[in-house]
């Protein structure tokens, strides 16, 4: 997680992710993009790129001489999972306790209707 992070703090980086948001491109579409901004040479974009691939946040597949680059959304769903984690801390506890509290409520009529309870008498139809 910490690359993901490390590649994520630099601002072209992303700039590049939300260029590719829209769908895979080639380094060249990328390129010229971000030359609307600053100027960037093919081998800096290629650079970056290359870090976004080693964190898992981009892929890459070849189509004849041309390298189309797009976002890897399970490198994606890891840091989002880590965000959401950092804001609410206490969620993965949340289906355990749902669980407990289902186990108690359970238990707790199984003991209203066991024979000898007060109140089992009422419900099946005798009086105390």
């Amino acid at each position: 997680m910490t690359g993901t992070f490390e590649a994520l703090g630099d601002r072209t980086r992303r700039q590049i992710l939300e260029l590719l948001s829209g769908g895979e491109q080639p380094v060249g579409a990328l390129v010229q993009a971000l030359q609307g901004a600053a100027p960037i040479s093919q081998p800096a974009v290629s650079q970056h790129l290359r870090v976004l691939r080693e964190a898992g946040l981009v892929t890459v597949r070849a189509e004849g001489t041309r390298r189309l680059y797009a976002l890897d959304p399970s490198g994606l769903a890891g840091a989002q999972a880590w965000l959401v984690a950092l804001a609410d801390p206490l969620a993965a506890f949340a289906q355990p306790l749902d669980a407990l509290a289902t186990e108690v409520a359970r238990g707790q009529r199984a003991r209203r209707a066991a024979p000898g309870h007060p109140g089992a008498a009422e419900r099946d139809g005798r009086s105390a």
